[in-house]
């Protein structure tokens, strides 16, 4: 299958022939996969079609090898046209939340100057809306080189140890603070099912440290935004209340809202979908 007509693997829930809504498409973070967004699909896949995706190195789309965020971008794009996707909001945690802003700076290039972001494909569905959650929004150019260092070092010990040593260290990173010591057991049981090399791949594929600088992008956008972070999510909290994008703190959760708190997160989006309303033009 040629580069250009490669897809990744998505899982749909509810009707995607519900012309009446737009299609609610959620991306994953690293480590993860589409199964991590169950439980909100499960609240909202009888008002809005859903669709998962998995990305690149991560679940059933883990031998599809990232190259960069614009290759990234353009699976998703393939995906969703694949799907028939006319009209979407699209939903990302983390890495994907990064990789969604990165999707709605590329589909509106006029306002992106000198970001180096390339819309992807002429013909593109219509996306409505983006829901960032705890996804950082670029580093300045100072702090790049020590970052990728250390996504590098990471990349190193995901591909070459065992993940069942690599994801303990992992999760007692500063952004897990929020996490117990029996959510992090669960977690690293969670994920050594992946692939190390495909996670490797996609880590420095998509590193924050080659990641364009994208608030000023997302605050010139005229589209529908909202971040939602947890209130025990210092980092990020105070991230989104230094920018002028609209945002919500939930209660009673760290970094990974929709797992910590899904039925609140899943009520974000569905009263931030209310908000949006769709063309029928």
């Amino acid at each position: 299958m040629g580069r250009s007509k490669m897809r990744l693997y998505s899982e749909t829930f509810g009707s995607l022939n519900n012309e009446s809504q737009p299609t609610l498409v959620f991306l994953h973070g690293l480590l993860g996969s589409g199964q991590d967004w169950r439980h909100v699909v499960n609240t909202l896949s009888s008002g809005y079609p859903c669709i998962t995706i998995d990305l690149p190195g991560h679940g059933k789309s883990q031998m599809v090898q990232a190259i960069d965020f614009a290759h990234v971008n353009q699976l998703i794009l393939q995906t969703l046209l694949h799907r028939n996707i006319e009209q979407y909001v699209l939903i990302g945690y983390s890495m994907g939340a990064r990789l969604a802003m990165y999707h709605a700076a590329s589909i509106h290039p006029n306002a992106v100057p000198h970001s180096g972001v390339k819309s992807a494909c002429k013909k593109t569905p219509q996306l409505m809306g983006v829901v960032i959650e705890g996804g950082h929004f670029g580093l300045p150019r100072t702090e790049c080189a020590t970052r990728f260092a250390n996504d590098q070092k990471w990349a190193q010990r995901f591909t070459y140890e065992p993940l069942s040593l690599v994801l303990p260290d992992w999760y007692q990173q500063a952004v897990f603070s929020s996490l117990n010591h029996d959510q992090r057991q669960s977690l690293v049981l969670k994920r050594s099912g992946n692939l190390g090399s495909g996670v490797a791949r996609m880590l420095l594929a998509t590193s924050l440290a080659k990641q364009p600088q994208l608030l000023q992008i997302m605050e010139a956008l005229v589209l529908p935004t909202i971040y939602v972070c947890g209130e025990r999510d210092k980092k990020f909290k105070r991230l989104v209340e230094d920018t002028q994008l609209q945002y919500q703190v939930i209660a009673s959760a760290g970094h990974n809202v929709h797992v910590e708190q899904p039925y609140a997160f899943s009520m974000a989006i569905n009263n931030f979908v209310k908000q949006i309303g769709i063309n029928h033009g």
